[in-house]
């Protein structure tokens, strides 16, 4: 005791106990710094190469995920402990993922050579697979967890539900069957990204994030627009957008810029909830901003049978017009409320930005020009990783030395964890609708009351669902689940494949911020410290470009740029995208209650009813909405000649 002098025994006790707590933290950090690193390098080299079966790839990503899930998210927690770490029941979770997806690696090619037949034991552990995997989702997936669950007892309790829904109910074995020794559950098209796409750019991210490419997009956003009337909000909008087209997972979007703009956005005059807002619709773009949309749009090439470019480019107008919008949003918030830019003195100029931190994007420019040259993303990905070692060291301030990489690697592995625990959960849904068959049931009882042609009619329906079923669900996870859905009652109708995926994966991605659980807003108003029903609602306002855009290219898909039919003349894409911009514009009028004036009802009403005649492609509902736009500008010019607020 006499390290202790002058304490009492239960004192030097409690010293003692978080002096060895703080040593097995530290030991326990460096266990997964060194599993990360062997997580990479194992992925890189098969990912790249491509020389292992997908299924055993698909196995090992999943061991791994279930082996980081069960490290990183203890089953327990102490509130005198500010992590909690790994325990017994852990340890023997861990250990049953080793024997399980193990005894898959070794023995899956012996079995699907042999006619799949399966003993009794290999029942058993397709069984424990599942529970592994529900335990491993009620840990890292939230919300997918429960839902997993639903779809699971539905393979069970069909035959106790009436109707087309109801189906003769399935065994436990013909379960375990269908969910772990095929590629239709758990190894199904989800982990296949995962394994693939999803671990390879979340790991691109996170080396960009070390070399301090966060930085350099604050600061060019800043010279951008922070000028302007509503800089503050302007520059968020902004950074948010070229965040999401490296990572667009939109919670990690708002986290990574929520802390630097959030507190300008304040500072400058914007409420707390506004603000947490506007962060919040802004990273929710990023899953289907191009080129990565949250590695979505892999799989969706994937669904597609058409390569990543197509998807791309195909996103590009919808993202382009949502950000567009929302700037308007801030734009007219900030001319209604009186709110100007950041002064002069406080920003960077962009050829400073650009000649101090311009080679940082050389990494985004070797991805994509890889990329459409031809090679495959995943090769351009690993490539332009290299890329992004080799550039830093062209400033000192920038330089990766070895903490550097070893930590971009260490957070790429954790990073990838939650994600790919969701893709493994989702394969449960999937094959249950595979199984089950009812996404066609489901798809039947939709065109019952849709009936065929109605586009309209079956894209609210569409929208509807999606916002229930992607609520609390990751971007990714949420698309996979209602594309399974949905899509086929959108091909029914008429609807062309690309578009149709589309729109599932905007309405997916806007449940984001859609109360009443809003997973973005929730961290965003932890952020700024605000209202977390207030702070969703407004959001939606913010964001509600994004809920109408689908419906433009719905209606009319060459809004999608190579989705047009041969023959489309030019000019008629032109027409379309300056109609659709058009009405974003007058949305956005509309929603904020400014245009070249403060609005009243009447003003907003009309901008709005003329937005909603724009999604129309017909020429004579483009000139009906034109001349509402032309007779509300008429009438606040009056108004304004006779004494009326300044002109915007």
């Amino acid at each position: 005791m006499e390290p202790h002098k002058g304490k009492t025994e239960a004192e030097a006790a409690g010293v003692e106990a978080e002096s060895r707590l703080r040593s097995y933290s530290g030991f326990f950090d460096r266990v997964i710094v060194a599993l990360s690193l062997f997580w990479c390098a194992f992925q890189l080299y098969f990912t790249t190469l491509g020389t292992m079966e997908a299924i055993t790839l698909r196995a090992w990503h999943v061991l791994f995920l279930l082996v980081f899930c069960f490290l990183l998210y203890p089953g327990y927690k102490k509130e005198n402990r500010e992590r909690s770490l790994p325990g017994i029941w852990d340890a023997v979770l861990i250990l049953a993922a080793l024997f399980v997806f193990g005894y898959f690696i070794l023995n899956y090619r012996r079995i699907s050579l042999g006619g799949g037949f399966l003993t009794g034991f290999e029942m058993a552990l397709g069984a424990a697979a599942i529970v592994l995997t529900l335990l491993a989702g009620r840990r890292a997936a939230g919300g997918l967890f429960w839902l997993a669950l639903v779809f699971l007892a539905y393979n069970f309790l069909g035959r106790y539900i009436p109707g087309i829904l109801g189906h003769g109910g399935f065994s436990p074995s013909r379960l375990a069957n269908h969910m772990f020794w095929s590629s239709q559950g758990l190894f199904g098209a989800g982990v296949g990204v995962s394994s693939t796409y999803i671990f390879t750019f979340v790991l691109f991210g996170a080396f960009l994030k070390h070399s301090g490419f966060t930085g350099f997009i604050n600061d060019i956003s800043l010279a951008l627009v922070g000028r302007s009337s509503g800089g503050s909000a302007k520059v968020a909008v902004v950074a948010n957008g070229l965040m999401g087209m490296i990572n667009g997972t939109a919670t990690a979007i708002v986290a990574c810029t929520g802390s630097l703009v959030i507190p300008m956005m304040k500072k400058t005059g914007y409420k707390k909830d506004y603000a947490a807002a506007v962060v919040a619709a802004a990273a929710t773009g990023g899953q289907f901003c191009p080129p990565i949309m949250g590695a979505v749009a892999f799989l969706m090439a994937e669904f597609l049978g058409v390569s990543y470019s197509v998807v791309a480019l195909a996103a590009a107008v919808p993202a382009a017009l949502y950000y567009f919008g929302m700037l308007l949003c801030v734009h007219f918030q900030a001319k209604r409320e009186g709110l100007s830019g950041i002064s002069r003195e406080n920003l960077p100029r962009a050829r400073e930005v650009l000649r101090r931190d311009g080679h940082l994007l050389l990494p985004l420019v070797s991805l994509l020009g890889i990329m459409f040259a031809g090679y495959t993303p995943l090769f351009a990905c690993v490539i332009s990783l290299f890329v992004t070692v080799a550039a830093s060291p062209l400033r000192a301030h920038t330089r990766m030395g070895i903490k550097e990489i070893v930590a971009a690697f260490a957070e790429g592995a954790k990073s990838s964890v939650s994600v790919g625990v969701c893709c493994i959960v989702i394969g449960i849904i999937v094959g249950t609708v595979s199984l089950t068959g009812l996404g066609l049931k489901f798809g039947f009882l939709m065109l019952r009351v849709v009936g065929p042609g109605q586009l309209l009619k079956c894209g609210v329906m569409v929208a509807l669902m999606s916002t229930v079923l992607g609520m609390g669900v990751p971007g990714i996870a949420a698309f996979v689940i209602i594309a399974a859905v949905a899509v086929p009652v959108m091909l029914n109708v008429g609807c062309a494949p690309l578009p149709s995926y589309l729109f599932c994966l905007m309405y997916a991605s806007l449940s984001n911020i859609t109360p009443p659980v809003a997973i973005s807003a929730y961290v965003a108003s932890g952020i700024a410290g605000s209202s977390f029903s207030r702070t969703g609602w407004l959001a939606v306002r913010v964001g509600l470009s994004g809920f109408l855009i689908p419906f433009f290219f719905l209606l009319n898909p060459v809004l999608l740029i190579g989705c047009a039919p041969e023959g489309v003349a030019a000019l008629t894409v032109v027409r379309a995208v300056v109609g659709a911009a058009v009405g974003i514009f007058m949305l956005s009028a509309g929603t904020e209650g400014w245009l070249l004036r403060r609005s009243g009802w009447p003003d907003r009403i009309l901008c709005l009813g003329g937005a909603l005649l724009m999604i129309d492609p017909g020429v004579w509902t483009d000139l009906a909405g034109l001349g509402i736009l032309g007779a509300v500008i008429a009438m606040q010019l009056v108004r304004t000649r006779s004494g009326g607020a300044e002109i915007a």
